[in-house]
C-alpha cells in the first residue's frame, strides 16, 4: 500500500518521533480500518513518562487503544459486508483456546498479555490492522468522535455488569472523571431509586446531574452508609474506602481504579464483618463491548460532553501535557490522524 500520513512512535519513555505511517495489509482473519479519532487516558501517559508497569508495554510502540474507524479492507476468512461499517474494538489480544477464554474471560487470558497501544501497534497513526473478531460493528448513523470513547465505556459497562443493580436501588459513584461520568450514565439506565456521585471536583456537579444523578457530595462532606451498589472509578485507596463505607451491610462494591503499588488497601474485617461482595474490573471482555455499543446505539449513553479538546495526531506532545496537568477544565482530550 502506499505510504500515507502519519503515526506516533514513542521510541522509549519520554522519546517519541513522527513518522510516516504505511498501512499493513490484512491477513487472514485480520480487517484493516481507517482511524477517525483515538483518545488519551492516564495509562498512555504512563506509557510515554515510563511507568507503566513491566510486562504491559512494549518499546518502541504506536500508542492509543481508544479508538473509533471505518473498515477499509479485510483479510482472507473475514465477511466482505465488513469493509465501510463504522466499528469500535477490544484491545486485549486473547488467545480464544484457554480455559479463561473459553469462560469469556478474555481479560483474564493466561497464554500472557497483549493489548493494542500498550505492547501491539495502536491507533494513533491512520489505520490500524488488528483481528477483525475484536471489532464491534455501530449502527451506520453513529457519531464516530463519541465512539471513540467507548473503550473506557466498556470498561464500566463490565463493572455495571458485576454490580447488576436492579431498578429501585440505591447507587452510588465515587470519582467523576471520564469513568466516573459513564458509571453514572449506565447506573442510570437501571432505573435507581437514587444515584449519588462523590467526588473531590464540585465543578462535576452539574455534569453529574445532566447524566442522571440526583444527587452529589464531596468526600469531606457528610455520607450516607445504606447504598445496594457503588462503583469506584476514582483509583485511589482512599476511594476504595470511601466507596465501601457507602454500602449497607451486605452491598456490592465494584472497583475500577488501579492505586499506586502498596497503598493502604479495604479493611478485610470490615469486608467480613459487613459481608460486602467486592469485585474487581480490569479491562472489558466481550459481553461488556457490546452491551456498550448497545447502550451506545440506543441513546443512552452520551459521551460527547466529556470532550474537552480535539487536536491533530502530530500535537501528541501537546495532548500528553494536558491530560497531565491536573486542570479542571480538561476533560476527554483526542487526536484526529
Amino acid at each position: 500500500m502506499q505510504v500515507t500520513a502519519t503515526a506516533v512512535v514513542i521510541e522509549a519513555p519520554g522519546v517519541h518521533r513522527l513518522v510516516e505511517h504505511e498501512p499493513r495489509d490484512p491477513g487472514p482473519g485480520e480487517a484493516l480500518v481507517r482511524v477517525h479519532a483515538v483518545g488519551i487516558c492516564g495509562s498512555d501517559r504512563e506509557v510515554y513518562q515510563g511507568n507503566r508497569p513491566e510486562g504491559y508495554v512494549r518499546y518502541p510502540l504506536t500508542p492509543g487503544h481508544e479508538w473509533s474507524g471505518t473498515v477499509e479492507a479485510v483479510g482472507a476468512g473475514v465477511p466482505g459486508s465488513l469493509v465501510g461499517r463504522k466499528v469500535v474494538g477490544e484491545g486485549f489480544r486473547n488467545c480464544q483456546v484457554c480455559d479463561r477464554c473459553h469462560a469469556g474471560e478474555t481479560t483474564l487470558c493466561t497464554d500472557g498479555y497483549e493489548e493494542t497501544g500498550f505492547t501491539q501497534p495502536g491507533a494513533m497513526a491512520t489505520t490500524l490492522t488488528l483481528p477483525a473478531r475484536l471489532l464491534h460493528i455501530l449502527p451506520d448513523d453513529a457519531d464516530l468522535t463519541a465512539a471513540a470513547l467507548l473503550e473506557p465505556a466498556a470498561c464500566i459497562a463490565a463493572a455495571a455488569l458485576k454490580a447488576n443493580a436492579l431498578p429501585g436501588e440505591k447507587v452510588a459513584v465515587v470519582g467523576t472523571g471520564t469513568l466516573g461520568m459513564f458509571a453514572v450514565q449506565f447506573l442510570r439506565a437501571a432505573s435507581p431509586a437514587e444515584l449519588l456521585v462523590v467526588g473531590t471536583r464540585p465543578d462535576r456537579a452539574a455534569l453529574s446531574r445532566e447524566f442522571g444523578a440526583t444527587e452529589f457530595r464531596t468526600k469531606d462532606e457528610e455520607l450516607p452508609g445504606d447504598f445496594d451498589v457503588v462503583i469506584e472509578t476514582a483509583g485511589s485507596a482512599d476511594a476504595a474506602r470511601t466507596a465501601a463505607a457507602l454500602l449497607r451491610r451486605g452491598g456490592r462494591l465494584v472497583l475500577t481504579g488501579i492505586p499506586a503499588p502498596g497503598a493502604d488497601g479495604l479493611d478485610p474485617t470490615d469486608l467480613v464483618v459487613r459481608q460486602l461482595e467486592v469485585h474487581t474490573v480490569f479491562g472489558a471482555p466481550p459481553d461488556a463491548w457490546a452491551h456498550t455499543v448497545r447502550v451506545f446505539g440506543a441513546g443512552l449513553l452520551d459521551p460527547v460532553p466529556l470532550v474537552t479538546h480535539e487536536l491533530p495526531l502530530t500535537e501528541f506532545p501537546q495532548a500528553i501535557e494536558l491530560v497531565g496537568a491536573g486542570d479542571p477544565k480538561v476533560g476527554k482530550v483526542l487526536l484526529r490522524p
